[in-house]
């Protein structure tokens, strides 16, 4: 599978196991390389107590990555 590269930390649910590897570059030039799946499961308790995450079946940030998983290994 092909590497997705966005503009915005994204976790989406129809991506929830596909094992997608996506490449965020924020505004400010960082970027972050992360498996969605690995970031879904650390933040699956937070996300489904989200109303963004049930209604819209997505999640994004468009200019960090969640606190959560700034200390974690997402590849």
């Amino acid at each position: 599978m092909q590497n997705l590269k966005s503009k915005r930390f994204v976790i989406r649910k129809s991506l929830i196991g596909k094992n997608q590897i996506i490449e965020v570059t924020f505004k400010n030039g960082k970027t972050f390389k992360y498996n969605h799946d690995k970031v879904y499961e650390i933040m699956k308790d937070k996300l489904t107590s989200m109303n963004c995450f049930e209604k819209y079946k997505s999640y994004t940030s468009s200019t960090s990555v969640p606190v959560i998983l700034r200390d974690k290994v997402v590849l």
